[in-house]
C-alpha cells in the first residue's frame, strides 16, 4: 500500500483498512504459531501498512485541528 493511496482515503475508510489490517496481522501471528504460515514477508508488509496508517491518520488530525 503506497503512502499516496493512504492519503487519499477518509477518516472512515482508514479506520476500516486499520481493523482489517489489525485482524489480518492476529491471523498471521496465528498462523506462525501453529507452524502453518507460509508467506513471512507478509507479517513485515501488514505491520508497515498498520505504521503508515496511523501516521497519516494523525497527520490529518494535526492537519484538521489548526484549521
Amino acid at each position: 500500500m503506497k503512502a499516496s493511496d493512504v492519503r487519499a482515503m477518509t477518516e472512515d475508510q482508514l479506520k476500516d483498512e486499520l481493523l482489517k489490517l489489525k485482524k489480518e496481522q492476529f491471523n498471521l501471528r496465528f498462523q506462525q504459531a501453529t507452524g502453518q504460515l507460509e508467506n513471512t514477508i507478509r507479517q513485515r508488509q501488514v505491520r508497515r501498512d498498520i505504521a503508515r496508517i496511523q501516521t497519516i491518520a494523525r497527520e490529518k488530525r494535526v492537519e484538521e485541528a489548526k484549521s
